[in-house]
């Protein structure tokens, strides 16, 4: 038994497991002051005030062995959940940042070779054990972070054997690193250079070659495609996801980043898990993901790194859209495991509140990636993930921007980051 005591406040974000929380209900994080927790076995058992869960200890130990932590002058709350990544990559594009701050755009970069295409050179010549070596690394500094559940697309292979490597690469580390990783098979990323100019044969190959192989081996719960001018038209999104749903993969869509397209609207009329990006949706997409339940996945980082405005997170949420937050971690538009920084940049570039954020980044996160049954708040019967952060309360994570207040994470109830260090 592992008894959590003397919590500052804990943000329980209870209640909120059958469906994610929306408008005013974002606010609402379950709030305890001066509390405690009880693990068992990796899981809750208790969460309630000091003097509750000093009972609780007393009348269930039964003579067992009780691991005392103490959390006092520390706010505690779910581990962070982290619902956008393309994590598993080889190599890095610091050179882009020259050219993007002499006026370069990030679709013109792509176009001349750059971009995911560079990224998709390097992953395509890595072995699966570099990939595991680069890929562990940025699994570390997010729990470092403390987050302890990510998503991590493929998409930097762009041909079977290099996609399968990624997804391959996911599950081995899914299975041996601290850090839960729940896959997506994003092969519609891009239109590898040796398809230039034959985007619908590159399609083709995604629905008929791609998809099943995925899916026979089990490599993947959802499938992404980048529905964007200059990559992926609707036509060719819907025909993929469309594709995937048929195989079992749930349909995600990266939509309307760089201009509106029409990929919310493709999103609500497909029922997706999430919507991401949404820098430029329009108001009738962002009004039928409402009505469709869509999720829209918000990546305050990725406009940042690329110095451009962010999604009007007030008016998707005011819509009555939930809405979950993410780095986005990527070699190319937002190269950052810090998903602390992203809550702080939801903050001041979005005008979030912090209690918005922190469900965006708990429980509407969790049910970004259909996990909110297990993770994504601190309720009995979940799994034990919590952090302990450096701080008195919640406002106070956005308040001091830009510093990591990390101080102990604990994954299925067992402590992995103790005083900012790995265990």
């Amino acid at each position: 038994m592992i008894y959590i005591q003397n919590a500052a406040q804990i943000a329980t974000l209870g209640g909120a497991s059958s469906k994610p929380k929306t408008g005013k209900e974002m606010e609402d994080l379950g709030l305890i002051e001066h509390g405690g927790i009880v693990i068992e076995d990796g899981v809750f058992t208790f969460v309630g005030s000091n003097e509750e869960a000093a009972r609780y200890v007393e009348q269930h130990a039964g003579g067992r062995e009780v691991t005392v932590f103490s959390a006092e002058g520390r706010t505690v709350t779910p581990g962070l959940v982290d619902p956008h990544t393309h994590s598993v990559f080889a190599g890095s594009r610091e050179f882009e940042l020259n050219l993007r701050l002499q006026g370069a755009k990030y679709i013109d970069i792509l176009q001349a070779g750059g971009g995911i295409l560079y990224s998709t050179e390097r992953t395509r010549e890595a072995s699966e054990e570099q990939l595991m070596a680069e890929t562990g690394k940025r699994l570390d500094r997010f729990l470092a972070h403390g987050v302890t559940t990510i998503e991590a697309k493929s998409g930097y292979g762009l041909r079977l054997a290099d996609e399968l490597k990624q997804l391959r690469v996911a599950r081995q580390l899914d299975a041996s690193h601290p850090v839960d990783i729940v896959s997506t098979f994003m092969g519609a990323h891009a239109v590898p250079a040796e398809c230039r100019g034959d985007a619908d044969g590159y399609v083709r190959s995604v629905i008929e070659e791609m998809i099943p192989a995925v899916a026979r081996e089990g490599l993947a719960e959802f499938c992404d495609v980048f529905c964007e001018e200059g990559v992926f038209t609707v036509e060719q999104s819907r025909a993929i996801l469309e594709a995937g749903k048929s195989w079992g993969l749930s349909p995600k869509l990266h939509a309307d980043e760089l201009v509106s397209c029409g990929g919310a609207e493709l999103a609500a009329e497909l029922g997706a898990v999430s919507a991401d990006h949404l820098l430029h949706a329009s108001e009738a997409g962002i009004a039928q993901m409402a009505e469709s339940g869509v999720i829209a996945v918000l990546l305050p980082g990725t406009a940042f790194f690329l110095m451009a405005e962010p999604a009007d997170a007030r008016a998707i949420i005011n819509a009555g859209v939930p809405v979950a937050l993410s780095t986005d971690r990527n070699p190319g538009s937002s190269p950052t495991e810090s998903l602390p920084f992203i809550m702080n940049l939801a903050c001041l570039t979005m005008g979030m509140t912090p209690a918005e954020v922190l469900t965006a980044c708990t429980i509407n996160a969790a049910h970004a990636i259909c996990r909110a049954d297990t993770i994504g708040s601190i309720e009995a019967g979940k799994q034990a993930d919590l952090v302990l952060f450096d701080a008195p309360n919640y406002n106070y994570l956005q308040y001091h921007y830009a510093v990591n207040l990390v101080d102990t994470v604990f994954k299925k109830g067992a402590p992995v980051i103790q005083n900012g260090r790995r265990v």
